[in-house]
């Protein structure tokens, strides 16, 4: 499936329980998405833990550049 279609579907479930379920649906369904996509991001290996606390300025492997 592209992202393309993906996209759709999201905006899709947003504007439904934006529509159906006023803001704070929207908002609910934005936010558990964006869990979806971080929890899917680990589940494919894209993502690791140590990525949200590692800070910038360093390297996969933890040396400063």
């Amino acid at each position: 499936m592209s992202m393309a279609v993906v996209g759709m579907i999201a905006g899709m479930a947003l504007a439904f329980a934006g529509y159906f379920g006023g803001f704070g649906a929207f908002l609910l369904v934005a936010a558990l998405g964006a869990v979806g996509f971080i929890v899917g991001r680990f589940l494919d290996g894209d993502l690791e833990p140590g990525d949200f606390f590692r800070s910038r300025d360093r390297d996969r492997d933890g040396r400063p550049r």
